[in-house]
């Protein structure tokens, strides 16, 4: 016990201080030892592990010699090993090769033993499989099959003797062939329809070659008389098309349905539905007809998105009076939001009731967010970081730091292994009180590896340390960019955070890279080469700087201004333009609350206020909103 005291003394020293020959020394060693795994049993890689004793990532060496070197006999060291990190990232690699492994052998009993609830289809459809074979009766196996089989996709071919014993037992209905169809129609995989449609009732496999065509083309729909029944089925089939057909064509759906609702006995729900997609659909477009199906959406169906758009189809319009109407008619719900009270506040003002509006903003200022910032204008308030740090013990950082997953973390983030340290970072932190959550972003934050502690503060709702919360990371590289293309460090330090909260291997689904997301085809623009390097662009060094250029190029695009440079980061220079050739002059609060892309609506908002806060953390005196609140935005 004592040389373990001594050991987790020295590498919390080595993690947390500046001793950083021990901890370089331990992270070769364990470099050195996976790289002799393939030797396990020379006595190289036994010296090399006999030194990392109660080194954090020890059991990670252990788990690859079993991936590695699979074998029946070891099945009791694997069974001590999975019990030991079960639950733990150490446990799911280990645990599916040695399924499968089973798998292949026919060990059917062993597989039983081992297996844990997965959302592996494949492991799932064997273990079925194996209870059956072992006896267990189907009762007890047959029912779960269903949530397996009523999905939008293929499964596995391994499930395929399960489903067929299903069907035989007489438990797959002509409902479940239904439901799956319309999975695989609506989002799912369209080649599965013809195959589902086979299992359809022979009266009804029409109903399949319907959904199949109007999935290929929602246009399919507006012939009402491809729809020979008008029944519940083909009323079914036309929601789902004209709920797609709106986004495509609003005066050809708004026709069809026109029609089809003399036609169809479409229930409330479904008129609802259609109702909410007509409304996103038409307002985001700025089509006439929106404020007609804006107000057909039900109090008890209004979502976010909804009243965004009752409150933004109106102030595009600048008519006060009836903003300020619109508004009250909210539920009190939406009316206790700071963007609505914002903007009832600036009905007031426009309405000349000058006592509550100025009472409104006034409060509304004492918040640190966008919409405080901007009611900061409005009464000649100074903005409100509202700062306050957390208070964290050493104590306490030391009793938190015992725990080994955290360990692990670390110690892979200091490898530079940030995805294996992440893993590690979520595991652990499901097993934290929300205490010691802000105690390990505290942690976190002092090495260095900003964006867990940014996530840790937003997943307890500790909101108040600004330093946690808006790190000055990467300080030089962003501060000596922004002075080269000449734009303000506060912005690229805003984007930064907002694009990726300064984790420099940011992947995102559609392709972009690194801490400001920048998309291959732009850093090759903006590099003149032909190809641009996933591992150029995770650099953190060229991707602030490539960054901070394409800002500087948005903003000489944009003459100047900033809102629309930073609307273009987000959706492109070319959506911007084309939402500013459909758009008359507007103040920019206006303009930004009104912006089509959801998305790219609340990313603007985002970088001001984080600007905002930056601009104070740099040093700046000026005020981004006192800006803001004199701007408008016109057609370039």
């Amino acid at each position: 016990m004592r040389t373990f005291l001594l050991v987790f003394a020295l590498f919390f020293s080595i993690v947390f201080t500046s001793n950083a020959s021990e901890g370089y020394l331990l992270r070769k060693t364990f470099e050195n030892a996976e790289k002799q795994l393939w030797k396990s049993n020379s006595s190289t890689y036994q010296e090399l592990y006999q030194q990392l004793n109660y080194y954090p990532l020890q059991p990670y060496l252990d788990q690859k010699r079993l991936i590695h070197r699979m074998r029946l006999s070891s099945a009791k060291e694997i069974a001590s090993f999975l019990d030991k990190y079960q639950g733990s990232p150490l446990d799911w690699p280990l645990r599916k090769k040695w399924l499968n492994y089973l798998i292949k052998r026919n060990r059917q009993a062993l597989f039983i033993e081992f297996f844990q609830p997965t959302y592996d289809v494949n492991l799932t459809c064997h273990y079925y499989q194996y209870q059956l074979n072992k006896g267990v009766a189907e009762s007890n196996v047959l029912p779960k099959i269903a949530k397996l089989w009523v999905v939008g996709k293929s499964q596995p071919k391994s499930c395929d003797p399960l489903f067929e014993r299903w069907q035989k037992a007489g438990l797959r209905t002509p409902e479940h062939v239904w439901q799956r169809l319309g999975l695989a129609a609506d989002g799912g995989k369209h080649t599965l329809i013809p195959y589902l449609t086979g299992l359809l009732p022979e009266n009804e496999q029409y109903l399949g070659k319907l959904w199949h065509k109007v999935r290929r083309d929602p246009a399919y729909i507006t012939k009402l008389s491809r729809f020979p029944n008008k029944n519940d089925k083909e009323t079914t089939i036309y929601t789902y098309g004209i709920k797609r057909l709106i986004w495509r064509d609003q005066n050809r759906a708004l026709k069809s349905y026109q029609q089809a609702k003399t036609n169809f006995a479409f229930t409330e729900e479904q008129q609802q539905q259609i109702a909410l997609k007509f409304s996103l659909a038409l307002a985001s477009k700025n089509h006439p007809s929106a404020n007609e199906w804006l107000k057909q959406v039900d109090d008890n169906n209004l979502t976010d998105n909804i009243v965004q758009w009752k409150i933004a189809d109106v102030l595009r319009k600048q008519n006060w009076p009836t903003i300020k109407t619109e508004l009250l008619s909210l539920p009190v719900a939406y009316q206790q939001k700071q963007q609505w009270k914002y903007w009832y506040a600036r009905s007031l003002l426009a309405t000349n009731e000058q006592v509550l509006g100025k009472q409104l903003m006034e409060e509304l200022a004492d918040t640190r967010h966008y919409y405080g910032f901007l009611a900061a204008t409005y009464s000649d308030k100074p903005v409100n970081l509202q700062n306050k740090p957390l208070q964290i013990s050493e104590q306490e950082k030391i009793e938190l730091f015992k725990n080994a997953a955290g360990k692990r973390a670390f110690e892979f983030f200091h490898l530079g292994r940030y995805y294996h340290a992440r893993l590690e970072w979520n595991y652990w932190l499901r097993q934290l009180t929300e205490r010691q959550k802000l105690v390990a972003a505290k942690l976190a934050n002092e090495i260095g590896w900003y964006d867990r502690a940014i996530f840790a503060l937003s997943q307890v709702g500790y909101l108040d340390d600004v330093d946690l919360r808006f790190p000055l990371a990467f300080n030089d590289e962003i501060k000596q960019h922004a002075s080269k293309y000449a734009i303000n460090p506060a912005w690229a330090f805003a984007i930064t955070r907002r694009e990726s909260s300064f984790m420099s291997d940011a992947n995102s689904s559609v392709g972009a890279r690194g801490l400001m997301q920048l998309m291959p085809d732009t850093a090759k623009h903006l590099t003149r080469r032909k190809k641009v390097s996933t591992k150029y662009l995770l650099d953190s060094k060229n991707n602030i700087n490539l960054g901070t250029k394409y800002l500087k190029d948005l903003l000489d695009r944009h003459k100047g201004n900033q809102v629309l440079a930073t609307a273009a980061y987000n959706a492109g220079p070319y959506r911007v333009k084309k939402w500013l050739k459909s758009a008359n002059e507007l103040p920019a609060d206006i303009w930004i609350e009104t912006i089509p892309f959801r998305e790219t609506r609340e990313y603007v908002k985002s970088v001001l206020a984080y600007q905002e806060i930056y601009q104070h953390k740099v040093g700046e005196q000026s005020s981004l909103f006192d800006q803001l609140h004199s701007l408008n935005i016109t057609q370039l």
